[in-house]
């Protein structure tokens, strides 16, 4: 028997379909919440790991083709992109040419099936929101399902409870903020409970590729495919070495207590242990959130364990209503896809460019994905043409929103292949043909205009 409040989300749960494996998941979590445990990895607790390098490893053009034959993808699309005040799946966006981040993913896949032979089925991982505009988005691309798989699966959702007795949090004004995702740790609950992981191996795939559909540069790569093949591993991600911009991210370490591979993100660092994560010459590797899995060892670590694969507890305290900071704070139990390379002995580590790396979080990622910092190839896959990644700053009072954004940019993004940074404070309109170069920075108190053409230039120019 669980505790009345386990009982009343249990119920909660049960109303809404909630697909049962998915319940017992959150009651592994909701138990370990009341009996403290916090999801909290000290940095005593892990050391500092070194990996090898995608570029250092050979793979033959044979073993890179025959491993993509076999491969499935799943794009996680479950976002809805609300951070940059968007009410529809994030993927919707336009990136540049009047194609959005979905279309580049399809003609990218659509493209190595034809350079491999090769079925390659892309299949989206999508929330109950996202998943209208993203199945009429795909419909044009008649080729893209593959028979006997669906185009798409979906992720479950939990109660949020409040952190004050975690009982399921009521709010009759909008009932649809008394729910929550699980995180993307909800990918494998969400794959045994549809049956799709089975599907897939019976119809002969042998592995996964799995990335977030707002990371063009997550191409699923015949050569890092090969490379997991060849290794035997039954679970890897690719990792790229922190920046200053990932300071305040995730990184990999190893457990000091048995020596398996951990992912610790943000909200299980402690506040002690707050410098050590900015240490970037400490833990040098964050996630990309490219992972690759063996569909046979998957299925037998969720079978053993009777669908619970496990994985660390990740404690996320919001307000009920994100937007309104008088309504109760309340819990959100979370996991982190990430996290399962501590379930597998064996999990691996590559490290790989930072061209497979380009998520779009906010409006300034947005800025430089649309600028000609990256050229768009025959075959959809991102090139960066400028030298270096410009830093950019944009005032979140005018800029944070994807409408507000796109007014201040009615031409299209300026030329920064040649800029170092943009750094905009006040509310700035760019016209069309403007070039930023070097380090600029624009201050202003009132609404300005940079002229069309306009060549903006700072300290680092020439």
């Amino acid at each position: 028997m669980g505790s009345a409040g386990l009982n009343r989300a249990r119920d909660k749960m049960l109303d809404a379909g909630v697909d049962e494996v998915a319940i017992e998941t959150f009651a592994h979590y909701y138990r370990l919440l009341e009996h403290g445990e916090t999801g909290m990895i000290p940095e005593s607790s892990i050391e500092p790991v070194d990996i090898p390098s995608l570029a250092d490893v050979e793979v033959s053009d044979e073993v890179a083709a025959e491993a993509i034959r076999s491969t499935a993808v799943i794009k996680l699309n479950g976002g809805l992109g609300t951070s940059m005040g968007m009410d529809r799946a994030k993927s919707l966006l336009c990136v540049r040419r009047g194609l959005s981040f979905l279309d580049i993913i399809a003609r990218q896949v659509l493209h190595l099936r034809s350079t491999y032979d090769a079925t390659l089925p892309l299949i989206f991982m999508n929330s109950f929101r996202t998943s209208g505009d993203t199945m009429e988005a795909l419909a044009r691309y008649e080729d893209l399902p593959v028979e006997g798989l669906p185009l798409e699966f979906l992720q479950n959702k939990e109660p949020k409870l409040l952190k004050k007795d975690l009982s399921p949090a009521a709010y009759p004004k909008d009932p649809s903020l008394e729910w929550c995702p699980p995180g993307h740790g909800d990918l494998y609950t969400a794959l045994r409970g549809t049956g799709l992981l089975d599907r897939l191996i019976e119809a002969g795939y042998e592995r996964v590729f799995v990335s977030n559909s707002d990371n063009l540069g997550a191409v699923p790569d015949a050569r890092v495919a090969g490379w997991f093949a060849a290794s035997g591993a039954p679970f890897a991600i690719e990792a790229v070495r922190r920046t200053a911009s990932d300071k305040k991210g995730g990184h990999f370490a190893r457990r000091r207590g048995d020596g398996r591979l951990v992912l610790r993100e943000t909200a299980q660092v402690l506040p002690q242990d707050q410098a050590a994560l900015a240490d970037l010459e400490t833990h040098r590797f964050c996630s990309t959130n490219n992972l690759w899995f063996d569909l046979a060892a998957m299925k037998h670590a969720l079978d053993v364990r009777q669908g619970v694969l496990g994985l660390p507890l990740i404690r996320n305290v919001k307000h009920l209503d994100p937007g309104d900071p008088s309504t109760p704070e309340v819990i959100q139990i979370e996991t982190a896809m990430g996290a399962a390379i501590e379930v597998f002995e064996g999990s691996q580590l590559i490290e790989v460019g930072r061209d497979r790396f380009v998520p779009v979080k906010t409006t300034n990622d947005l800025l430089v994905l649309r600028s000609d910092v990256y050229d768009i190839k025959k075959d959809f896959v991102l090139d960066q043409v400028a030298v270096e990644l410009p830093y950019v700053d944009l005032d979140g009072d005018y800029y944070k929103l994807v409408g507000e954004f796109d007014k201040r940019f009615p031409q299209g993004a300026p030329s920064m292949k040649k800029a170092t940074s943009l750094t905009v404070a006040g509310d700035w309109t760019f016209g069309h043909g403007v070039q930023v170069v070097g380090d600029v920075a624009l201050e202003a108190s009132s609404a300005q205009r940079v002229q069309a053409d306009a060549v903006l230039s700072g300290p680092s120019d020439g």
